[in-house]
């Protein structure tokens, strides 16, 4: 029966791997998958933490798509699909063994029966994690997540492995095997260390069989100490020391760089051999064990020593070039992440007192650590902090926030009370049962925010909601059936029971309160909890062990019993799996490269490329670093473009690209220098500044426009709003093709209004960027992706023309072109015959809602500016061919039509389609009509004003060309209206 169990696990792994098989992505998914795979491809630095071991295993996987760069994404993607095979393989054994503890017989004694329904609760529970929603998000993209969740279920296998050992040898083997792999986690993501207070416990029931609840606290206690051990002590405590030992032997001695980092290393290891020999030769098992795990843990965490080397190969993809020690430990650190007070701490409302010194900032200079600045240390206003700080982010913007979802008057001060409730609304149930009950109990949609299903009829629902692929209800029998393995396990197996629990608590709540979540989310936060998920999963395994107990009380005997449970526990899974594969299926799918690659086209030759966040630069680092595509584009990450390792990496000719020109001085660039410049009018410039000359004041540390500061020191100005560049007509005509329209408007200097708010570093590159090409005629072309928020845009949008999917920055202004100004013959030969648009008008391909915010949402936009453009030339006919090539491209059947589809109908209707208009108008009208009563009952209050915003475009566009149609669209809009009271 034990070969049969393990011959079950192998078929638990082959169904989840045939499964994942068929449902992975072919391509590089959305957000951090296309740098991922990039960093993987060519083993390159991510952004910090970064995960060495995952990119080497995925470097290995990459190379099986031999000379086919367009395999790689797929083959590294398949990395994810083993991992997380392999995770379900483990679970069912998982369950096995709990199940045979709750039985209370050892394996030997166990009957077919038993064996039968240990079982069934072991494909139960695994198939029913398999096929969870959260679970199965990241099992066929290129992510940490699976390679994590692997991780943790190896571990957790492995301490309920370890109990039957009965040598003590071989158990103390399996120990320091755990610490290995504890160590090796570290490398792909620091979600499994919180499994170490439970494995703790696990210890202390194996070791005192007669347990009580002041021992387990104290193992956990333990447990807890040996996670700070090793998060703060050997992630970022040990590379700290090494660094204090390199100030003293550089610095102090006068030794070259990394003298200090070897002397550290010898003495470490010198410690660690020391300590050994002892415990061998005083045959002191406990202290020698404890030792060699912490040697197996930082053996494992020496994959850290990837990140080390190839940066100092200088690859394109470098962030935060860790080549360095100073370097290397703000990496380990992840530094450049806002670090938000968890005990005690201010809040949004808290009012800045002073600011102190604070740690020294170093640089690499003359053979020595020399310190050339400080961090702040911000004190802020008595009785401005509290305990257990829960609303405070150090985003200005968020202030705001926080008081509409606390309905605080704009300046008042919050109270504790008010901390609690957004701990509990908005973080603990928002921010984790929301996503529970997504993977347990039903989801509405994977539209942001989206709760569980509205118990009522699917013909109700909004049309957006009732098409939704990831609108999926369970009926609450996972959930359910968990909650009999919770209760099974509290009356028969309470060790267990506390071991589980404890999981469960510590990747789900402890992580809400370890991570303290901001009050906006770029996207879904649910694949962080996936280890609180697997835990509850073992509990809907052992579920069908008391749903056994309760059938056998009705049916009696064991055969009909077993048959009844198998068969009723196996809809869990079995729902599970139909619902969710039509949202999880992202075979097809190629529109997040597809995409990257027409940004990408939308560029002249040897362009300079602004990009905003993880969306709108890793698919263009995917095209570029696999697949070879463009490589003469820079693409610029305006997000990074306040980091002075970046600004040097963007001077460097990468690929076909060349060097981007910037006049700024490393040292004005370091962390800490020109962070931010605030606007100080000076009268005397108060009509313009030449930015060229201003930039050499900076350039200079000028005091013409520096202030001081309370503590003594000065900070650079920007004096006036008004910045100009001058320049040379006929040498910038003979490097830019501009169209004949656009040739009066020519002069010799642009000028705008960058506005008073100040700039920040990145905004300061950008501009040295445009001067610096200015001044060489605009010889290369500056383009900024359309994905860009505008204060990145620099208050230069009349400069900017579309050429496709990006601007193209100009030498001239067209005034009042407030979203830039179209040129509809590069336009529509981009969008028309550059780009390439795969399987995005297949139903059967699933676009999650993220696709609507981001790559559709440009490409619709970019269609309706094109046609606009067209129209307005009176060029009817490639307008109505745009606008039909748009519809037929991205059909309402994939991505539901939207309010930049309704923009089309007045274009129709301008052209004499009537046809056309009608047939959209008809369909937006009764959507709109029908789902307007979910959204006023639900206080929807942003798809009401989008609902009431289509409805009124249509309704003007009626009225603009006298159509009948106008009234009878009028009333639905009244009437929705009426509904509102307005």
């Amino acid at each position: 029966m034990i070969k049969l169990n393990n011959l079950i696990g192998w078929g638990m792994f082959s169904i989840a791997l045939l499964v994942y098989y068929l449902t992975t992505e072919p391509t590089a998914s959305l957000w951090d998958c296309g740098e991922f795979i990039a960093c993987a491809y060519k083993l390159q630095v991510p952004h910090p933490p970064g995960a060495p071991l995952y990119l080497m295993l995925g470097r290995l996987f990459a190379l099986l798509a031999g000379s086919n760069t367009e395999k790689v994404a797929f083959f590294v993607n398949l990395l994810s699909v083993i991992a997380s095979a392999l995770t379900i393989m483990l679970l069912y054994w998982t369950i096995v063994m709990i199940g045979r503890k709750t039985i209370g017989k050892p394996f030997a004694q166990l009957n077919k029966s038993e064996w039968i329904l240990l079982y069934v609760a072991g494909i139960v529970g695994s198939l029913a994690f398999a096929f969870s929603d959260t679970f199965w998000f990241s099992a066929v993209e290129a992510e940490v997540y699976a390679m994590s969740s692997f991780l943790i279920a190896l571990m957790v296998w492995m301490a309920f492995k370890w109990e039957l050992i009965e040598d003590e040898a071989q158990a103390n083997r399996w120990i320091v095997l755990v610490a290995y792999i504890i160590g090796l986690s570290i490398g792909v993501h620091l979600l499994n260390l919180v499994a170490i207070p439970a494995l703790a416990l696990v210890y202390y029931f194996k070791k005192y069989p007669n347990a009580n609840y002041r021992g387990s606290i104290l193992s956990i206690v333990v447990g807890l100490i040996v996670l700070g051990i090793i998060n703060v002590g050997v992630i970022a405590g040990l590379p700290t020391l090494a660094f204090q030992s390199e100030l003293f032997w550089v610095n102090i001695v006068g030794l070259p760089y990394m003298s200090g980092v070897v002397v550290f290393l010898f003495i470490l290891i010198g410690i660690l051999y020391a300590t050994l020999r002892y415990s061998i030769q005083k045959q002191l098992v406990m202290v020698n064990v404890a030792t060699l795990c912490f040697v197996f843990v930082l053996i494992g965490y020496q994959s850290y020593n990837l990140a080390l080397v190839r940066s100092s190969f200088n690859p394109p993809i470098n962030e935060n070039n860790p080549g360095n020690i100073l370097n290397y430990l703000k990496y380990l650190k992840r530094e450049q992440y806002e670090q938000r007070a968890l005990l005690y701490g201010p809040t949004y409302a808290s009012e800045l007192e002073s600011i102190d010194k604070g740690e020294p900032m170093y640089q690499l200079k003359d053979g020595k650590y020399k310190v050339y600045d400080y961090k702040q240390k911000l004190n802020y206003a008595k009785g401005d902090e509290m305990l257990f700080p829960r609303i405070y982010t150090s985003n200005p913007d968020h202030a705001a926030v926080f008081e509409q979802l606390l309905e605080k008057p704009k300046g008042a001060k919050p109270t504790m009370s008010d901390n609690l409730q957004y701990f509990f609304i908005n973080q603990l149930s928002q921010g984790y049962m929301r996503y529970f009950l997504w993977n347990f109990v039903s989801r509405e949609s994977d539209y942001q925010d989206a709760g569980t299903i509205k118990w009522r009829h699917k013909a109700s629902l909004p049309y957006r909601i009732a098409q939704n692929k990831a609108h999926n209800n369970y009926w609450m029998l996972p959930l359910l059936l968990g909650v009999l393995g919770f209760w099974l396990l509290y009356h028969k197996n309470a060790k267990d029971l506390a071991v589980t629990s404890l999981l469960f608590l510590f990747t789900g709540l402890a992580l809400v309160v370890f991570l303290n979540a901001s009050p906006i989310e770029p996207r879904e936060r649910d694949y962080i909890y996936v280890g609180s998920f697997y835990f509850f999963t073992i509990w809907i395994g052992v579920g069908a062990l008391q749903l056994y107990t309760i059938l056998q009380k009705i049916l009696k005997k064991t055969t009909p019993t077993l048959i009844g449970t198998a068969s009723l526990s196996m809809f869990v899974p079995i729902i599970l799996l139909q619902q969710n594969y039509d949202d999880h299926d992202r075979s097809n799918r190629f529109y997040q490269v597809d995409f990257a690659k027409n940004v990408l086209n939308s560029c002249e030759k040897n362009a300079i490329l602004f990009t905003g966040g993880d969306n709108d630069t890793f698919g263009l680092w995917y095209a570029q670093e696999v697949e070879g595509f463009r490589t003469d584009v820079r693409v610029c990450n305006v997000s990074l473009l306040s980091a002075d390792w970046y600004i040097e990496q963007m001077r460097r000719k990468i690929y076909q690209s060349e060097g981007i020109d910037i006049s700024l001085k490393a040292e004005q660039l370091q962390e800490g220098q020109n962070g931010q410049i605030l606007f100080y009018e000076n009268p005397s410039v108060k009509n313009g500044i030449n930015l060229q000359e201003y930039l050499k004041l900076v350039q200079e540390d000028n005091p013409a426009i520096k202030v001081p500061l309370q503590d003594g020191s000065s900070i650079n100005t920007l004096p006036s709003e008004i910045l100009y560049l001058p320049i040379e007509p006929e040498k910038v005509r003979a490097n830019i093709k501009i169209a004949t329209q656009f040739e009066p408007l020519i002069s010799n200097q642009i000028e705008w209004n960058i506005g008073k708010e100040g700039i920040y570093k990145a905004e300061l590159i950008q501009l040295d960027i445009i001067a610096q090409n200015a001044k060489n005629a605009w010889k290369r072309p500056i383009y900024f992706a359309s994905g860009l928020q505008g204060r990145n845009f620099l208050n230069m949008k009349e400069f900017m023309q579309m050429e496709g999917l990006a601007y193209r920055l100009m030498p001239f202004k067209v005034q009042g072109a407030t979203e830039g100004f179209a040129n509809s013959e590069m336009m529509y030969d981009t969008l028309m015959r550059k780009s390439t648009w795969r399987e995005l008008n297949n139903p059967k391909v699933y676009y999650q809602t993220d696709f609507y915010a981001f790559p559709v949402y440009q490409t619709r936009l970019n269609f309706l500016r094109l046609s606009e453009q067209l129209v307005y030339e009176k060029n009817f006919k490639r307008a109505n061919e745009v606008l039909d090539f748009a519809l037929g491209t991205i059909p309402d059947t994939c991505i539901p039509f939207d309010h930049l589809v309704a923009n089309f109908i007045p274009l129709y209707l301008g052209m004499g389609q009537d046809k056309k208009a009608l047939h959209l108008a008809e369909q937006l009208v009764n959507r709109e009509k029908h789902d307007f009563d979910y959204f006023v009952e639900q206080h929807d209050s942003r798809n009401i004003q989008m609902s009431l915003y289509i409805l009124q475009i249509i309704v003007e566009s009626y009225k603009r060309y006298n159509k009948p149609e106008w009234k009878k669209y009028e009333q639905v809009l009244h009437r929705n209206l009426q509904i509102l009271n307005i």
